[in-house]
């Protein structure tokens, strides 16, 4: 069935909070259903993680008709405490050099439509 995420077993080193994070630093203008589809979630799961991130501080939104628009706010800190001094923006960035060295990271709808 289309629109329903593959199935994953066992552990990964990145949660699914980082992911939906990442997916909106890369396109603000995200559908909930883009980034359930890129993160492979489910958008109700997805709308439960924007949820998670927004009470903690981490992302806001703005409704624009009928979109949303994020944002990101880049100077809050993780939660664990082993990465207490590390912030929202530090982690982005290292995911972002990851991409750069591993590719062209796929275009967002935003550069694709000025």
């Amino acid at each position: 069935m289309a629109g329903v995420p593959e199935p994953h077993t066992g552990w990964t080193f990145l949660t699914n909070h980082a992911r939906v994070l990442a997916a909106i630093a890369d396109d603000r203008t995200s559908r909930i259903r883009d980034i359930a589809a890129r993160c492979r979630l489910t958008e109700r799961a997805v709308q439960k993680i924007i949820s998670d991130l927004e009470q903690d501080g981490y992302l806001t939104h703005t409704r624009e008709g009928r979109s949303n628009t994020y944002r990101i706010q880049p100077g809050t800190l993780l939660r664990h405490p082993a990465e207490a001094s590390l912030s929202v923006s530090d982690l982005l960035a290292l995911l972002a050099r990851h991409g750069a060295r591993h590719g062209a990271p796929r275009p967002s709808r935003q550069q694709q439509h000025p």
